[in-house]
């Protein structure tokens, strides 16, 4: 096959490179600039859009004797993920980037460009496994539990998912830093990515204040008392505890967490962690990872909403005006609206969904 391989010049992309090209496949190399001011060197860079990065990535491609280009696609990249991220902020959300761009940029606009150019699918470093299931590809869960991506990619379509390939989906990390040594590929010990790719010092409150400025409001506690004030609802995230401001202490002197957000009247309610408790989600914009549930129909699942999260118990029904309602079998803490949802059925990706709803099981 001819296979493009996305190359972000950290050593996972580099060693699924390296392991296209062993398994025979055409491989040509494509890094990504995503950023239309990138970081010169990872000192102070915290992401994988550096100047350095697409240094790395070339040097790999020649280690490994593939051709290898660089696609801009900041542009693309500002509008669907990083304007996305600010919007849903200012909304009183909690957006998950990383799938935003999974779904706009790496599985839309570079497998369709791939396509286009007759590349037969997309190779990238993602810890997660494609296999052959009754009715088609399916996306199932990283034989590395402690890397496994399958979260992230939850916004796969199934024919996207023909075009994908993850060469380190039964792989654990270790033994990726080991064969890129063997390899000679100089990244084998370059430490990882982490955080927000587009906030280089990792300041995502002073990034979104620069771009929404100052909105002063009232922190206030279940009761509606004024506990406190802030600059900007944006700097708050739904189960946050630290770094509210709050200058009333709460009667019973336990720590209070932030239980709602509202951007309209600038306010930020906050009150103990028993009133985080949800016992259920609506979803909306649903995503499958194959075939779609009928309508009407009730899944028993896990589901995940965070990155690394624990999967829980639940129950997912599906409507036909492209609603999901997840009910969890035990009450969860920390769920936001704007976070995704993965529905799973055991290590097998079913879809997933934007949470736009929260139902509380304890009453505030």
């Amino acid at each position: 096959m001819r296979v493009l391989a996305a190359m972000s010049g950290g050593v996972d992309s580099a060693v699924a490179a390296a392991r296209l090209v062993e398994a025979g496949h055409d491989v040509t190399g494509v890094h990504l600039a995503l950023s239309a001011n990138p970081q010169s060197f990872r000192t102070g860079a915290r992401g994988c859009c550096t100047i350095e990065d697409s240094r790395d990535a070339r040097r790999a491609a020649d280690v490994l004797g593939i051709p290898f280009y660089v696609w801009d696609l900041a542009e693309r990249f500002r509008a669907d993920v990083v304007e996305d991220f600010v919007a849903e902020y200012a909304a009183g959300r909690t957006p998950n980037p990383c799938l935003r761009c999974n779904e706009k940029i790496k599985f839309a606009a570079v497998l369709d460009r791939a396509l286009a150019l007759g590349f037969d699918a997309v190779g990238t470093g993602h810890y997660a496994r494609v296999l052959d299931g009754p009715r088609g590809r399916e996306l199932h869960r990283a034989a590395d539990p402690e890397k496994d991506q399958s979260y992230v990619l939850g916004v796969l379509t199934a024919t996207q998912l023909e075009h994908a390939l993850f060469p380190l989906g039964d792989t654990v990390k270790a033994d990726v830093r080991d064969e890129a040594e063997r390899r000679g590929l100089a990244v084998a010990r370059k430490p990882d990515s982490h955080d927000i790719c587009f906030i280089a010092d990792g300041d995502t409150a002073g990034f979104l204040r620069d771009r929404l400025g100052s909105e002063p409001g009232e922190v206030v506690d279940t009761a509606g008392a004024v506990v406190g004030t802030h600059d900007g609802t944006y700097g708050f995230t739904i189960g946050q505890r630290k770094g509210l401001r709050i200058g009333t202490p709460a009667a019973d002197g336990k720590p209070r967490y932030v239980l709602d957000i509202s951007p309209v009247d600038r306010r930020v309610t906050v009150g103990p962690r028993e009133a985080l408790a949800v016992d259920a989600v609506t979803g909306v914009a649903p995503r499958w990872c194959g075939a779609p549930p009928p309508a009407s129909s009730r899944l028993s699942c896990l589901a995940q909403f965070r990155a690394h999260g624990t999967p829980v118990e639940a129950v997912a029904t599906v409507s036909d005006a492209g609603v999901v309602d997840v009910a969890f079998a035990a009450p969860q803490q920390g769920v936001a609206p704007g976070q995704a949802i993965v529905l799973y059925d055991g290590a097998r990706v079913v879809g997933s969904a934007t949470i736009d709803t929260t139902g509380s099981a304890v009453s505030a």
